[in-house]
């Protein structure tokens, strides 16, 4: 017989006596199996609730918009009192023009004069936030239009009286009324319906984003809201043409504004530009850690059952010895003991494993329905766990194999 084919029967034979040695005890295996099964699943489940946060949050982020910047007027110092950004009015038409001309990383820019208005429409009103801003607000916010159409840079010129309206105004001011052509009325002042826009949902802050109307600027600045200020806006929103184009958007504005209001080097900015791209990197981070700590937590389930499975082979190491010190009379060698032993252990470690993954992406549904949790099952998560199960396994099977394989033939032969 040459080695190759007799080290295959030794292998065979030691794989028999390791699943018959964990037959006989099916109580003891499965209570050492269950340790594992809930290692994984906690691991599995933890790691999908994890991911499925970070996704929600990066959707509620991007709906902001992508690649943003938002220029916010300077703080007002009143009897030596400092207020907050916005407070002073320091932006202009023109200041969101020339952003656009002279800024080459900028690729849209959107002025923003925005109150609160009563909304009326029939015998139905509703109190809502009006935004007057030009024709692209829609594609620095990403934010498609359902039906309808936005309004122009003629609309804007002229001041025209139409509007944009938010799915929740459409909700309580119409129902199920198609809203298109309709006049409705924001405080007392006509209005034609020429738009509706796509679902956002919430925002970061918990606010409703589609509890909203968009006017032409000009029209909120003239027959709105009026301003003391003509042409004074309270935010510019600036898209950057790339990601990568954020940091010299940011500072070409910085430049370009500060020689525009006369700002000399020593002197303090009367404006404040925010990179909303850093809000959603900081947030982004957050929940990695987040995952990284729920991962961490559920996998001390995995150590747990590790622990069990190595008592259980110790104690099946002292019951088996007179079985070892036969097996090593009839020529078995210490690697052979060692292997039967390392292969119990997996067997258990990898049996859990499996039945761990199945309960793991089970639960993880279920409890995105009942909960209404998102939960994202990936490829990497199910391979970690499973892995980690398989490196439990051999880990904490070692010992106990390691001491049955030290074992004098003879001592245990007479073992009792």
């Amino acid at each position: 017989m040459i080695p190759n084919e007799k080290t295959m029967i030794n292998l065979q034979s030691t794989f028999k006596i390791s699943f018959r040695a964990l037959r006989v005890n099916k109580m003891r295996s499965a209570l050492t199996i269950l340790g594992i099964v809930i290692g994984v699943t906690a691991v599995i489940a933890m790691l999908a609730v994890g991911a499925g946060a970070r996704r929600e949050i990066a959707r509620h982020i991007s709906s902001m918009g992508s690649n943003l910047l938002i220029v916010l007027p300077g703080a007002t110092t009143a009897g030596g009192v400092r207020m907050g950004s916005g407070t002073q009015t320091t932006l202009s038409l023109s200041d969101a023009d020339a952003i656009q001309k002279e800024c080459s990383s900028v690729s849209d820019v959107a002025p923003i004069f925005s109150g609160v208005a009563q909304v009326v429409y029939g015998h139905q009103n509703w109190s809502t936030g009006v935004i007057g801003s030009f024709p692209n607000i829609l594609t620095v916010r990403d934010w498609p239009l359902d039906s309808g159409r936005p309004f122009t840079q003629q609309d804007v010129k002229n001041a025209t009286k139409v509007c944009l309206v938010g799915q929740t105004v459409v909700e309580n001011l119409f129902g199920s009324i198609d809203p298109l052509g309709k006049i409705i009325r924001i405080n007392k002042i006509p209005f034609t319906i020429i738009g509706v826009l796509s679902r956002k949902g919430q925002s970061t802050m918990g606010q409703d984003q589609d509890d909203t109307i968009y006017v032409p600027v000009t029209t909120a600045q003239k027959k709105l809201f009026g301003t003391a200020f003509p042409g004074m806006l309270r935010v510019i929103m600036v898209k950057a043409k790339s990601s990568e184009d954020l940091p010299l958007a940011e500072s070409q504005i910085n430049e370009l504004l500060r020689q525009r209001h006369h700002i000399g080097r020593d002197r303090e900015s009367d404006f404040t530009v925010r990179n909303l791209t850093q809000i959603m990197e900081t947030a982004e981070q957050s929940t990695r850690v987040m995952t990284l700590l729920l991962g961490a937590i559920a996998s001390v389930s995995l150590l747990v059952g590790g622990i069990g499975i190595m008592n259980i082979m110790l104690v099946s190491v002292t019951e088996r010895t007179r079985e070892i010190g036969i097996r090593m009379a009839v020529g078995a060698k210490t690697w052979d003991i060692r292997l039967q032993f390392i292969i119990e252990s997996l067997t258990l470690s990898l049996v859990g494993g499996i039945m761990g993954i199945i309960i793991g992406i089970s639960g993880s549904k279920i409890l995105s329905v009942l909960a209404g949790w998102t939960t994202i099952i990936t490829p990497f998560s199910v391979l970690l766990a499973f892995g980690f199960s398989g490196f439990v396994g051999i880990f904490f099977g070692f010992y106990p194999a390691y001491k049955a394989s030290l074992l004098n033939p003879i001592d245990a032969l007479r073992y009792e």
